[in-house]
């Protein structure tokens, strides 16, 4: 990644190995000074209720393409993503990879319809998170009113996100998914302290395919195309947006 591109993803320290349930964990310390916190569900607790999550939670690392949670596992923790990026996928029955997101420093994770996860979460470039007990957690927040309203409101975004990308999938040719995406991730980095110009793209161009419903083929294409029209330069871990009027047009299309 590019000195350009890393603020926007909040880079981890280095990394050592994942730490597996088992192993001994990183006590979960310096809430206070997180940078993903102004932007996740723990924003809504004060500094001196931030000292119970220390008691039901940890800080693990995990490298690219480690998961932290799989499809059909026991839904026994919640996680906030506090740097890089996790993609968020769910394999249908005959093997093919549906990805539901890309989620970003500040986003929670986890929570579960019934007891186990719906989908798999796996790293695209080295992550941090804070992990939680999840029975823990949910205990916390019904006596914290306020969190759990936060989780409410990140639920409710959530649900928002995914009736956009039904739309994105079902009705918008594949010019007009990929720049709707664009536009999507600019605004998101954006808030996390990325620049508007570059978009940073750690994710494979399969991996867009995937989210987008389209072939890598056509993805590269679209891409392709979008350069030679001076609307995008692909620069190495994303591209620059060089007529943003055109990339907005196409995404509100």
């Amino acid at each position: 990644m590019t000195p350009a591109l890393a603020p926007a993803l909040l880079p981890t320290p280095a990394l050592g190995q994942r730490l597996r349930p088992h192993a001994a964990a990183t006590p979960l310390t310096g809430c206070d000074g997180c940078p993903a916190r102004a932007l996740a569900v723990c924003q809504a607790l004060a500094d001196g209720e931030l000292d119970a999550f220390g008691d039901i939670g940890d800080q693990q690392r995990f490298a690219p393409k480690e998961t932290l949670f799989r499809q059909g596992d026991d839904a026994d923790a919640v996680y906030t993503i506090t740097s890089g990026m996790v993609r968020l996928y769910r394999l249908l029955s005959d093997g093919r990879r549906q990805i539901l997101g890309f989620l970003l420093p500040g986003d929670f994770i986890g929570l579960a319809p019934d007891a186990r996860y719906a989908s798999t979460a796996e790293a695209v470039t080295p992550v941090g998170v804070c992990r939680f007990d999840a029975h823990a957690y949910a205990a916390l927040a019904e006596r914290k009113p306020h969190l759990l309203a936060s989780l409410r409101r990140a639920a409710a975004d959530e649900l928002a996100a995914a009736q956009d990308h039904i739309v994105l999938l079902g009705r918008r040719s594949a010019e007009e998914r990929v720049a709707a995406f664009l536009i999507a991730l600019r605004g998101r980095l954006a808030r996390r302290g990325g620049g508007a110009v570059t978009i940073a793209l750690p994710m494979s161009r399969q991996d867009l395919a995937d989210h987008l419903g389209l072939t890598i083929e056509t993805v590269s294409r679209v891409i392709s195309r979008l350069a030679r029209e001076r609307t995008l330069l692909v620069v190495p871990d994303g591209v620059r947006v060089l007529d943003a009027p055109r990339l907005q047009a196409l995404a509100a299309a």
